[in-house]
């Protein structure tokens, strides 16, 4: 790019030897950040058991994270089109380590939710920051190449860690609390590498406006929703004073945020942006690829833990047809998105494979065959590997240079959102399910469920004399069935959406 060009100076893309090296820092930041999850998900029973936690707690764990990086993610895409993308990376990676020593310290379940909370803040802004410095430094058409690699390390870090998970949970010298621990000695050698090879030409906006409004308005609407998805059909009826206060609170905060939105000179979810074709298009799919997978995924370690009677480190390496999937479909779309310039393709191949991977897991119960889970496990895996990554790129293909953070914030957001979401509804599926099946299971043995103290409250199945846990355990198998018979519908959605988009060619530089 020449001299004179009024262009910004970001927008001139680094040389292959450079980016490689600021590469690697970003890459193992964005390990750290999704392994810190995925180690949790394999030891979560075990964490929840032993902390004396409920159904709905185990859900809150997860939801709790998700919601804190959900809600946080547009604000860190928003701050970093206005301020050092390297000091804000630097500020996330310190918060990310202090919430994780605070997890691993935690006494009790409501404890944990809370550092879990701080620690999503730090997860959500490591995620999009990453996204947002790789898409300074590599043009779209280029981006693919690389993309293989955040691919490979996604894939490395969903494969790594059930198993990591599984390993320091069965290891009697470690302990569950070790999962939180094992991120710290990476993020810090991440920090110190990406102090000495980062090097970005920043752009000082001085007329900085951040929606914190907004931001705090999407939050609270969307929290005191999934807040309602939790109690009802348990503390309260579906229809009820409850549920009309609210989801009519709910969607009153979430109208409050439009209108917000819709007049802030800086929105954390640009409007003009959502409200174009393609992105749009892209954002609905992401939301159910999003709300399918992290829920589906979520509740798998817990199938074989609970419903099948594996250790950790069994349920870590059955699931691995489920990161196969996406290691492999996301590298190999990525290359090839790269040499022909169309994404469109991968996209709707991906969330057919990922609808018919749910369908298949929608027939599993406590006994099925795990070469079917298997199976089905694997064609999840690879619709996930094939749409997620390119639907970012559809969406940053579309905007200019300056609104690439914003953009990247808002795919990455709804995807987010979706997850949540997505976790959290399949979370109230599944404990009422398990609720009422061992309700059932014991009224058979002859036992009075409501004087039973295993009427699915405890996850501390350890604890329960050996009859009542086979009720329990064939309650958590049966079920599961039933929540990816839902991810399946939400994955067909994504599947509508896709076929909408309009095939175009990736372009070849940084900015429009």
């Amino acid at each position: 790019m020449s001299a004179h060009t009024a262009a910004p100076a970001e927008a001139a893309p680094m040389d292959h030897r450079h980016v490689m090296r600021a590469l690697s820092g970003l890459l193992i930041v964005l390990f750290v950040a999704m392994i810190s999850s995925t180690v949790v998900s394999v030891a979560l029973p075990q964490i929840i058991g032993s902390l004396n936690g409920t159904q709905s707690q185990y859900t809150w764990v997860v939801t709790a994270t998700l919601l804190a990086s959900t809600a946080s993610t547009p604000i860190w895409g928003k701050l970093a089109d206005l301020f050092s993308k390297k000091l804000l990376l630097q500020i996330s990676i310190g918060l990310f380590v202090i919430s994780s020593i605070a997890c691993g310290f935690a006494q009790s379940t409501g404890q944990l939710i809370g550092f879990r909370v701080i620690q999503g803040l730090g997860m959500g802004a490591l995620q999009v920051l990453v996204q947002v410095i790789i898409a300074a430094m590599i043009s779209p058409k280029e981006r693919g190449r690389y993309n293989g690699y955040l691919g490979g390390v996604m894939a490395v870090a969903t494969v790594g860690g059930p198993l990591l998970g599984g390993f320091i949970t069965d290891t009697s010298w470690l302990g569950w609390r070790w999962c939180f621990f094992i991120a710290i000695p990476f993020t810090v050698v991440a920090f110190v590498m990406l102090t000495r090879t980062l090097h970005l030409t920043e752009i000082r906006r001085p007329d900085v406006k951040v929606d914190y409004l907004g931001a705090s308005l999407i939050a609270a609407g969307v929290s005191l929703l999934l807040l309602w998805v939790t109690f009802v059909d348990n503390n309260f009826a579906w229809v009820s004073w409850q549920t009309g206060v609210m989801v009519g609170a709910s969607l009153l905060i979430l109208a409050a945020a439009v209108l917000v939105e819709s007049r802030v000179k800086e929105p954390v979810v640009p409007l003009h942006v959502v409200r174009r074709r393609d992105p749009a298009l892209a954002i609905i799919a992401s939301l159910a690829v999003g709300m399918a997978m992290f829920g589906g995924a979520v509740f798998l370690g817990q199938y074989f833990q609970i419903g099948r009677g594996n250790s950790p480190t069994e349920a870590g390496l059955l699931t691995i047809p489920l990161m196969l999937g996406v290691l492999i479909s996301s590298t190999v779309a990525g290359r090839l998105v790269s040499k022909t310039g169309k994404v469109k393709p991968y996209i709707i191949a991906g969330v057919v494979v990922l609808t018919l991977g749910f369908l298949g897991l929608s027939t599993i119960d406590h006994e099925t065959s795990l070469v079917i889970v298997s199976l089905g496990m694997l064609a999840v895996g690879m619709g996930v590997g094939m749409s997620m990554q390119n639907l970012v790129l559809v969406v940053q293909n579309t905007v200019p240079f300056s609104e690439l953070g914003a953009a990247s914030g808002s795919i990455t957001f709804f995807r987010s959102l979706g997850g949540t979401i997505g976790v959290s509804v399949l979370g109230a599926v599944l404990a009422n399910q398990v609720a009422t099946k061992i309700a059932a299971g014991l009224t058979e043995l002859g036992i009075d469920p409501a004087a039973s103290s295993s009427g699915g409250s405890t996850l501390n199945i350890a604890a329960m004399p050996p009859e009542i846990q086979e009720v329990v355990r064939a309650a958590y198998g049966d079920a599961t069935g039933h929540i990816f018979l839902i991810s399946a519908g939400i994955a067909l959605v994504g599947v509508v959406a896709s076929l909408f988009l309009t095939p175009t060619k990736l372009r070849d530089s940084v900015d429009l």
